[in-house]
């Protein structure tokens, strides 16, 4: 018995001091109207220990000693750090939304990170919350209504590209925007968009490998930064950065409507993660997305392409009854599934092991042109696509392609001689297989099949990163390097693809288009910051390119930034830049189905290194190369009021062209050195790649943004932001000597209107929210300007299409801390583009199949579209 209670007595006298010092505080964690904050952090700063608050955003958390110093933290909020003296009453702590002009970004700035405020260039900062609130339903349209001078709009009856969506910043095309995920170059996709759409000829990026659910914020850096991140970063730099809570699952569900009933669409979204080890984190999501198709043809009840009038003796029937001529013009079916993980883990205070990735999967079905039964050189004969004894009404091929996009890094931070350093590789890839179906070939009579393998293309890379970073007092110095492989893949399709002309509308890819091709480039870079004064900055970089196939690039960058007052700011920099063209652009080939006049006709791509292309003079490809200037100034007033205001001048010297049709002229008499190849190859038009012309492009940025305005019960925030621009073509197109010698134009005014003017040049985004107690009202009014569209010979069929207003309105309410339901009318007041005036020529709507644009692009052409969705967290 004694010694049970000496043992009891020992053990009391260890517990009693701890329990004695250990002190619980009790709080409440809200936003800055009141509602609670479930699932957010609060740490004690002493000891790093912290805990999770709960649905109602009540926390219990312990703490050595009184007085404590804690810290509240959520995604989208400010930190706020505060001092606990008792333990006698609740804590309420509210934190505001981390809207402030003066938010820290990593983008931009290689050795040392900055504030949107302190960056000598302009960067826009924008939260998973604000691209959701556009209503869109992938990223890069989320993006194209939050971002001024970034575009992206779906293109009908464009084989693949229908499939991936051209998107640009600053109108100088896909090609020269660069596109991080985590600070990590994202591989581009597989596709060159080689139809008669915007970005004509450029190879870009899959925005929508990545759904928004997994992002925590994006930052678009709009201002050359070749120097600092290599090619393709003329135009800018929109950096993804992925979400690291640990704190809750959260699932998300979304549906969809046009007001003509069509475009259904459902996605579901889940992300979550969780802790291990006690320091390290995952997070993951899981993403789901139907799309179904919307149409929105032309009417014309007769068919000026073929001659063909409403009251045909022999087609008029045919007429009225199908007075769209059978076309299905809109957005794709599609059909997503994506996993994203982002992880952590400290080794010690000083290392973290880091690796994220991304897997996409989408199916898509997109139009070719309907094959009338008058269609010349196609029938349906042997009842392949119509039942024996049935009236033959033509047929509609389909385009379906199967993307698989992925992208992993695994790395590592740590400290190297007082360096902070990062050592990283990172893979990814884009593949693209195409199927043709509910289409034939004719040459195979019965024998041919309605569906074909037409072959693919796959774009990979592998990255190797080394990079470091010191400040030294007011000077900040970064170095590394870029090791970098790339490889380009094109598949032949099955042989009944491709054989005597193909497959109505595409016919496969050849043994003779498919190839593999890699290269290699190895990049040096150096940074250097000095801060002269609290004040004044002055920076630069400076790289070093070498790639194994066309040779080395130099560029370089200076910048600089002075805070006149405390709130006005104004900034400035130049650079040079390159963008190395694509190995798709130097290796493609094939062969395509075009309609020129009441002409079908097939019309081939010759690649940059095919001795045909050579033997007409055509240069082997080469880096484009940039000059960029920035000047702008930043005001705040107090700490709801912003502006912004930037000018930039944008020149690319031999920016890399997709050529227009060459083709037979019109001597039948002589048979020049063109005409020679044509016939060879058994096709009527070839293009080609080429560096031909040099671009200027000018602008200005205007940003204007009041947060929480106090309004009755509530606060209201509004935006304003624009961006006016202008691109030139300065001096001659490079027309190589043969072909300029015999009469040829390389590139007509239609190719160069797609430069010029296929992207408003105007742009103005106005937007307003609303919250009061639970609800949240949204307004969003964006302004797209007149575009223009020039006919290749003639400018007297040029069309302008004039600007449009599209209005967006929905709210969102919460029900409890965890559950919350949205609505949202997107272009509420149902506004489509001007439609189509051919001005007596019928390829330009080709016989009124297309009431709207499609060669330029403004926002589309679905209408109204009215969208729900509710939110989950636990």
């Amino acid at each position: 018995m004694k010694l049970k209670q000496f043992i009891l007595g020992v053990l009391l006298t260890l517990i009693m001091p701890l329990a004695m010092n250990a002190q619980t505080i009790k709080g409440v964690v809200q936003d800055e109207n009141g509602q609670p904050m479930p699932f957010s952090n609060v740490m004690d700063k002493a000891t790093s220990n912290g805990v999770t608050t709960d649905a109602n955003g009540k926390f219990v958390i312990k703490v050595k000693a009184l007085p404590a110093t804690l810290i509240a933290k959520y995604v989208g909020y400010q930190n706020k750090t505060f001092t606990v003296a008792t333990e006698a009453a609740a804590v309420v702590v509210n934190l505001a939304p981390n809207n402030s002009l003066d938010e820290v970004v990593v983008t931009g700035n290689r050795a040392k990170t900055r504030t949107v405020l302190s960056s000598a260039v302009p960067i826009d900062k924008i939260y998973a919350e604000d691209l959701k609130s556009s209503g869109q339903v992938t990223f890069d349209k989320m993006l194209a209504y939050k971002i001024p001078s970034f575009n992206s709009s779906t293109q009908a009856i464009s084989d693949a590209t229908a499939h991936f969506d051209p998107a640009d910043l600053r109108g100088l095309g896909p090609s020269r925007t660069l596109v991080l995920v985590n600070g990590k170059r994202k591989n581009q996709s597989a596709l060159v968009y080689v139809n008669d759409t915007p970005g004509k000829g450029e190879v870009g990026t899959d925005m929508k490998s990545i759904p928004f659910s997994a992002i925590e914020r994006v930052e678009v850096l709009r201002d050359g930064a070749s120097s600092q991140y290599g090619s393709d970063a003329i135009a800018g730099v929109v950096n993804i950065i992925l979400k690291k809570q640990t704190n809750f699952t959260e699932v998300s569900m979304t549906s969809g409507i046009t007001s003509q009933g069509d475009g259904f669409n459902f996605g579901a979204d889940l992300n979550s993660g969780f802790k291990f080890a006690d320091k390290g984190f995952v997070n993951f999501n899981v993403s789901y997305l139907d799309q179904n198709k919307t149409n929105r043809p032309g009417s014309p009840g007769k068919d000026d392409l073929f001659g063909v009038a409403a009251d045909d003796p022999t087609w008029g029937e045919y007429l009225k009854n199908n007075p769209t001529l059978g076309m299905n013009i809109g957005q794709p079916d599609t059909k997503m599934g994506a996993l994203v993980v982002n992880a952590e883990y400290p080794l010690s205070e000083k290392t973290t092991l880091y690796a994220f990735g991304d897997l996409n999967i989408r199916k898509g079905t997109s139009f070719a042109l309907y094959r009338v039964p008058y269609w010349p050189g196609v029938s349906d004969p042997f009842n392949l696509l119509h039942a024996a004894g049935t009236t033959y009404n033509g047929f509609q091929p389909t385009f379906n392609t199967d993307v698989f996009d992925n992208l992993g890094s695994v790395g590592i931070k740590s400290t190297l001689l007082g360096f902070s350093s990062d050592f990283s590789v990172t893979a990814g890839s884009n593949k693209v297989d195409y199927t043709i179906a509910n289409t034939l070939n004719p040459s195979l009579g019965a024998n041919s099949p309605t569906e074909f393998n037409a072959g693919g293309y796959t774009f990979s890379q592998l990255v190797g990163n080394a990079d470091f970073s010191r400040s030294f007092d007011k000077v900040t110095l970064g170095f590394g390097t870029e090791l970098r492989r790339e490889q380009y893949e094109a598949r032949a399709g099955q042989e009944e693809s491709y054989i005597n002309g193909g497959a109505q509308s595409f016919p496969g890819l050849q043994p003779a288009n498919a190839l593999k091709k890699d290269r290699t480039n190895v990049g040096v870079y150096s940074t250097l910051d000095y801060d002269v004064s609290d004040a004044f900055l002055i920076g630069g970089s400076l790289r070093y390119e070498n790639y194994s196939d066309f040779g080395d690039n130099f560029s370089y960058k200076v910048n600089s930034r002075y805070k006149v007052t405390k709130d006005i700011t104004v900034r400035g920099s130049f650079s040079t830049g390159f963008r190395a063209p694509a190995l798709h652009q130097i290796y493609l080939s094939n062969v395509q189905t075009l309609v020129s006049g009441n002409t079908i006709s097939n019309q081939g791509t010759f690649n940059n290194v095919d001795p045909a292309v050579i033997g007409l003079g055509v240069p082997k490809l080469h880096a484009e190369r940039s000059q960029n200037i920035s000047t702008g100034i930043t005001l705040r007033s107090g700490s709801h009021f912003s502006t912004s205001l930037d000018f930039y001048h944008i020149k690319v010297k031999d920016r890399v062209l997709f050529s227009g049709e060459v083709g037979f002229d019109a001597d039948n008499s002589t048979t020049n050195p063109v005409e020679q190849i044509l016939l060879a190859n058994n096709v009527t038009s070839m293009k080609f790649f080429i560096n031909a012309v040099n671009t200027v492009s000018r602008g200005a940025d205007i940003v204007l943004s009041y947060k929480n305005l106090d309004l009755g019960a509530g606060k209201m925030t509004f935006n304003l932001s624009s961006n006016i621009s202008k691109n030139e073509i300065q001096g001659q197109i490079a027309t190589p000597a043969i072909l300029k010698a015999n009469g040829y134009d390389i590139f007509n005014r239609k190719e160069q209107g797609r430069i010029l003017n296929a992207r408003p040049n105007t742009k103005v985004l106005f937007g307003m929210n609303y919250d009061i107690n639970k609800l949240s009202v949204i307004m969003n009014n964006t302004y797209f300007g007149s575009v223009n569209w020039q006919h290749a010979t003639d400018p007297t069929k040029d069309q302008k299409f004039s600007g449009k207003v599209i209005t967006d309105f929905g709210f969102s309410y919460k029900f409890t801390s965890t559950i919350a339901a949205n609505v949202m009318v997107n272009n509420l007041f149902n506004v489509y583009p001007d439609e189509i005036d051919p001005k007596g020529d019928v390829v330009t709507n080709l016989g009124g199949r297309f009431k709207y644009p499609w060669e330029v692009s403004q926002f589309g052409i679905n209408g109204t579209t009215f969208t729900a969705g509710l939110n989950f967290k636990f």
